[in-house]
């Protein structure tokens, strides 16, 4: 084949890669589709999110016996379970159909002492849970698991620190060297989530820190960039400098980002320049420069956390320019349980590495997660009209087998 019949194969066959629904829907039975559909008419609707979330939020601080409804509509749809183990169904079907699985505990908002030496013991845990299944080939936490997010934030803002606040800060730290000595031991990447921009300095310096200390031979900590912040090419490109001094590889989650609304909120509350991008079209760009410049230098792995189906695209063609094969572990393609199962499971029956984030937690703890995700999904345009009509061409198909 010369080349233009090269492209024009490969054009071909990708765009029309999503758009199988028999495949993205494998695991659903007729009932689950049935619940996706409905909740996703509920998500489109700004002000039903509004309702439900205030109305849940009633519900479980009056303590009324709603945990079971939540647990089977909107809980099993995004998670996969309360524990670990009540995950392993889902892991080992999803596995079964090549698509992996990162384990993805949810409970947000807990400041204790006591609560971040949960998330990390949980964490410690997963780890051993990912070396023995071969479904998990990553584990994930978030920086306020494991410290107060006033504490990030007064960090990320130079501010003096007391001494009870630098004992702190060193207890933070050493629970994420005790996560990564165990990661580098059992040789588990570990994702570590992004927050809030105000917060997210102090986490990014102590992340590079230990890419610096762990990522020596590959990528085993992964740090995440939110590509709605407009000043993330620019870190990309500072970051990428500093491992080529240092000489240790650069290991990234590379996402538009979760916190929008709250973030151009405090800009204005604040008086400051949001940091967000413009409008949609330049956090697409953002997210599609930080893809190429990746792909294009060496000594970087990119777990690319993407809903967007042009940048699936867009990523499949770079793997191909750059001779990053469908089983390169420097390269992963990943997904929200629960959410664009067209692009996951669609990726991974091509070969490539897909694997789905899997909150687990306890109903109620869970519960600030899967609404900050409902939001989500009001906010971005397209998104739930898309999972929408996939979910009605299943239900067609379905029908007319």
């Amino acid at each position: 084949m010369n080349q233009l019949t090269i492209f024009v194969y490969i054009f071909f066959k990708f765009m029309n890669l999503f758009n199988n629904t028999k495949i993205a829907f494998s695991l659903k039975s007729d009932s689950e589709l049935e619940r996706a559909f409905f909740l996703f008419k509920l998500i489109q609707s700004h002000p039903m999110v509004k309702i439900g979330t205030a109305v849940t939020n009633f519900a479980l601080k009056a303590h009324l016996p709603v945990e079971g409804l939540i647990r089977s509509t909107v809980f099993d749809h995004f998670c996969g379970g309360v524990t670990e183990e009540d995950c392993t169904p889902i892991i080992e079907k999803m596995h079964h159909h090549k698509v992996y699985s990162v384990l993805d505990y949810s409970v947000e908002g807990k400041e204790t002492e006591e609560q971040f030496d949960i998330v990390k013991a949980k964490t410690l845990k997963n780890i051993e849970f990912a070396k023995e299944k071969d479904a998990i080939p990553f584990v994930v936490f978030k920086p306020t698991g494991v410290g107060r997010f006033s504490l990030y934030q007064k960090i990320t803002e130079k501010k003096s620190l007391t001494n009870e606040e630098k004992s702190e800060w060193i207890t933070v730290m050493n629970r994420y060297y005790e996560i990564c000595d165990k990661a580098i031991k059992y040789d588990v990447p570990i994702l570590i989530d992004a927050e809030e921009s105000w917060m997210q300095d102090a986490a990014d310096v102590l992340v590079e820190g230990l890419m610096e200390k762990y990522n020596v031979n590959k990528a085993i900590v992964f740090n995440t960039l939110q590509m709605y912040r407009h000043d993330r090419m620019e870190y990309l490109k500072d970051l990428q400098q500093k491992a080529l001094k240092g000489n240790y590889h650069i290991g990234l989650k590379i996402v538009r980002g979760a916190y929008m609304e709250k973030e151009r909120e405090r800009a204005i509350e604040n008086k400051y320049p949001s940091p967000i991008c413009i409008d949609k079209n330049a956090t697409d760009k953002n997210f599609n420069d930080a893809i190429k410049f990746i792909m294009e230098h060496d000594k970087m792995a990119l777990f690319a956390g993407t809903h967007n189906e042009d940048s699936s695209y867009l990523l499949l063609d770079l793997a191909k320019r750059h001779n990053i094969t469908p089983k390169d572990n420097r390269l992963w393609f990943g997904q929200l349980y629960g959410m664009s199962d067209h692009i996951s499971f669609n990726l991974a029956k091509e070969g490539y590495n897909t694997a789905k984030y899997v909150p687990f937690g306890p109903v109620r703890d869970v519960m600030p997660y899967l609404i900050r995700r409902a939001e989500e999904n009001t906010s971005v345009a397209g998104q739930t009209s898309r999972e929408l009509n996939l979910i009605k061409e299943e239900r067609v198909r379905r029908k007319l087998e």
